[in-house]
């Protein structure tokens, strides 16, 4: 039964994306299937009702930041702080090492914040408008773009999920961290490689004085204008609360945009509801987009798949999915069932912390705590971004308005989990041969 209502659920995800309906309506059939489970093992509604709001109390706070993120993508473009750095970074960046650039450039961010979500609003954006004016390939562009933004959101002292992670593994974060660096430093070259490569063969060009020129009629690019950007960094080194430095963030831009752009209040408040759409008609390509209302559609994803692990749990789906875990385990290795079963549990829960948390319910007993965290962060949290109906790729893409295919060009959250399943592999050989190593030399002590 556990197999058929699961199996049923995925049917429904991928007729979903097939026929091109709401992803929410195949999340409300989902969530349909699992309450009947949970009559089926005889379970009360108001019982399950109650397993589902415990779930959905797990997401509040990253609720709340879905709607920071889509006030501040508006904000940031009405105030000119996109429209500046665009304009004064043009000259500096050349297409040879844009995708390398916007990589380490989101990276870097990603690492100060912890948060994918607000990097692909502000730093995704603006190395997407660029990318854009330069005539780049938005599919490789954005999988530059998403790569960086993931740098961080996995390996951050302020990441959430690093922070969860550690929480369900009892490891300590800062141990962690160091051993999430070293477990992605192949990939990370690598990546870096394949960028610079892009790069050079690309035949773009530069910027030129046309693309530039409506920057400059549109707004008034005073340097004051990057001081929401540098509100997001400062506060993000001095290691304060994301929330609180998106929201002080948005009440500089707020001031900016009143103070030097000349926007009425009704006009800010509008904006950053539905969104900005710049007056020229060059710029509205560039730069139309954001708003809370860009938010809705992954409120209502996230806000339905995070009733299931609750129910899940309540109604314990998947405890006999356990033994066929273990038995994986044993012929695959430890890393390649979790891959396994993390490939599954993005696919079905469409978000990364439920993700995770499933992942890790499933294959706890399999390998020691620490491993187990480092193995969460080599596959559910990258993995999650790449499955193209889970929010934690949708979102980025949706903010920095990128086509789905740019996952395929996300080349870091391909490379960690298949370098570390390769090297798990290796490793469980050399355990092997040295085992085998160790009964010959016992058995020819034993004839000795």
């Amino acid at each position: 039964m556990e197999w058929l209502v699961l199996g049923s659920f995925v049917c429904l995800l991928f007729c979903s994306v097939a026929l091109g309906l709401p992803l929410v309506l195949a999340l409300l059939g989902g969530y349909g299937l699992f309450f009947l489970y949970g009559l089926y093992r005889k379970h009360t509604p108001p019982a399950l009702w109650q397993m589902s709001l415990r779930g959905l109390k797990t997401v509040g706070n990253i609720l709340f930041l879905f709607v920071l993120i889509g006030v501040i993508t508006a904000l940031w473009r009405a105030c000119g702080t996109i429209p500046f750095l665009i304009y004064y970074a043009s000259g500096l960046i050349s297409p040879a090492v844009f995708f390398l650039l916007a990589f380490l450039l989101n990276c870097l961010v990603s690492y100060l914040t912890g948060t994918s979500f607000g990097t692909a609003a502000t730093m995704g954006v603006i190395c997407m408008s660029m990318a854009s004016a330069m005539g780049l390939s938005p599919i490789l562009s954005a999988g530059a773009i998403l790569s960086g933004v993931f740098f961080g959101d996995r390996c951050s002292p302020m990441s959430t999920s690093a922070l969860l992670v550690a929480a369900l593994t009892r490891t300590d974060i800062f141990r962690n961290l160091s051993l999430m660096l070293k477990t992605a430093a192949v990939p990370f070259v690598l990546t870096c490689g394949a960028c610079l490569c892009f790069g050079l063969r690309s035949d773009a060009g530069a910027f030129s004085p046309d693309i530039l020129e409506p920057f400059a009629r549109g707004f008034r690019l005073h340097w004051v204008t990057i001081l929401p950007a540098v509100v997001i960094v400062v506060l993000s080194l001095a290691k304060r609360d994301v929330k609180l430095t998106m929201a002080l963030s948005i009440l500089c831009s707020a001031v900016l945009c009143m103070a030097l752009q000349g926007i009425a209040l009704p006009d800010l408040l509008n904006m950053s509801i539905l969104g900005y759409r710049p007056a020229l008609e060059e710029l509205k390509p560039l730069l139309t987009g954001g708003g809370a209302v860009s938010m809705v559609k992954p409120l209502c994803i996230v806000s339905i798949s995070s009733t299931y692990s609750g129910l899940f749990e309540g109604t314990g789906l998947l405890e006999g999915m356990k033994t066929a875990v273990s038995r994986l385990a044993r012929r695959i290795t430890p890393f390649g069932s979790l891959l396994t079963v993390s490939v599954g549990t993005c696919v079905i829960s469409c978000n990364q912390t439920l993700a995770i948390m499933l992942s890790h319910a499933l294959c706890r007993e399999d390998q020691s705590a620490q491993d187990l965290a480092i193995g969460l962060e080599n596959t559910a949290v990258v993995i999650a971004p790449l499955v193209p109906w889970s929010i934690a790729g949708a979102v980025p893409l949706a903010s920095i308005g990128a086509p789905t295919e740019a996952l395929l060009g996300a080349c870091y959250l391909w490379l960690i989990p298949l370098w570390n399943l390769a090297v798990s592999l290796v490793g469980r050989r050399r355990s092997k041969e040295e085992i085998g190593h160790q009964r010959q030399g016992d058995g020819g002590e034993d004839g000795a």
